[in-house]
Formats: structure tokens, C-alpha cells, sequence
């Protein structure tokens, strides 16, 4: 990089710095950037007169031969609010799955469901019932009363109906198909195991 001008140097350093997220030591950047190790203080000293500026939200510091980029004090209050504004809900394929199981054969163990999804189901359900789309409904009558699931009202708001009666009907040979799929799979496992 030696024929690199100084803002393509400073654009360099400030990548690495963001990248990193730690402090990262001056030589090791000098040696990223094949530059001497007094090129690169002389760089982030120009930086950190740059990030002094009122408009910017961050600094450069220097710990020890190092240069970290941090927010600075002034901003805390914004970080402390965004840190408070509730996450978006994100569902992902498996949870979907899950909560299709759950909202069809409700009231439902977690074993039954684990049962037709072929893998572990903990952190799934979990991660419903912290969203609040699945609740416990009670305990079955079994062995060790397992605790039972079923959907919510918060459910039936996100999905846009008034009831689970309102839910597609299952078309009987995609049910077949499912079964067969998941008959399948369960056979996978097992021969991977006797494999093992």
C-alpha cells in the first residue's frame, strides 16, 4: 500500500478499526497496510482530531499502543433508548413449524411435538412462548403429566383470524406426504446411528 495517499490510508485505518471492533495494536495495522508503524500514529492521530468534531458519534482512542473505536459519552443516552425499543419478532422456518404443529393438534406435548418434527423442540417452544404466540394449557393425563401447549390470542391477532377453526384445512394427501416424509427422515436417523 505504499503508494496510497493519506485519506485512502485513513479510510483503510478506520475499516479495520470498525471491523475489528477491538483495540487493534499500531503495528498490526502497519503490517496490514505495509506501511511503518510511525505512518500509522501519525494517520490515527490525524483521525482522532476528525472524530473530535460535535457532529460525530464516535472517537478513536489509543490504549497502549493500540486504537479502538467507542461511542462517545455524549451519545450513551441514545444507546441506553434503542437498547429499550422492543425487537422486531422474527419467526424462522423452524419456528413456523412449530407453531403449524402446535396450532393444529392443540392441546399438545412438547414430546408429541418433538415426536412429528423428529428433533428437539425446547428452545423452540421457548422462544414462543416468550413471544407470546403459545401458551401452557394445562397437563395431560399421562406418565409424569407433561405440560400441555396451545395458542394464544396474540396468535390469532398476528394471523389475521378470530379462531383456530379458521385455519387452512390440511389437505388429506399432504398430511400423507408429510407422514411419509417425516417416516423417511426418522429412518435416515436411525441408519445414521447404526452406522455410528
Amino acid at each position: 500500500m505504499e503508494n496510497y495517499n493519506e485519506d485512502e490510508l485513513c479510510a483503510a485505518c478506520e475499516a479495520i478499526l470498525f471491523s475489528m471492533g477491538d483495540a487493534v495494536e499500531a503495528s498490526h495495522i502497519a503490517q496490514a497496510l505495509d506501511v511503518d508503524k510511525d505512518v500509522v500514529k501519525s494517520i490515527m492521530n490525524k483521525m482522532m482530531d476528525n472524530y473530535r468534531a460535535s457532529d460525530r458519534g464516535i472517537m478513536l482512542i489509543e490504549l497502549d499502543g493500540a486504537y479502538q473505536l467507542c461511542t462517545k459519552k455524549e451519545m450513551y443516552d441514545y444507546l441506553v433508548k434503542i437498547a429499550h425499543v422492543p425487537k422486531p419478532k422474527e419467526l424462522t422456518d423452524v419456528m413456523l413449524e412449530t407453531l403449524s404443529i402446535i396450532a393444529y393438534k392443540q392441546p399438545v406435548t412438547k414430546l408429541e411435538i418433538e415426536k412429528i418434527r423428529g428433533v428437539k423442540s425446547d428452545h423452540t417452544v421457548n422462544k414462543l412462548i416468550e413471544y407470546n404466540l403459545i401458551c401452557e394449557a394445562g397437563r395431560k393425563d399421562a406418565p409424569g403429566r407433561p405440560i400441555l401447549f396451545a395458542t394464544t390470542e396474540e396468535f390469532l391477532r398476528n394471523f389475521g383470524i378470530e379462531s383456530t377453526e379458521e385455519l387452512p384445512e390440511l389437505d388429506s394427501e399432504m398430511i400423507e406426504e408429510f407422514k411419509l416424509e417425516a417416516e423417511a427422515e426418522a429412518d435416515g436417523a436411525t441408519q445414521l446411528t447404526l452406522d455410528i
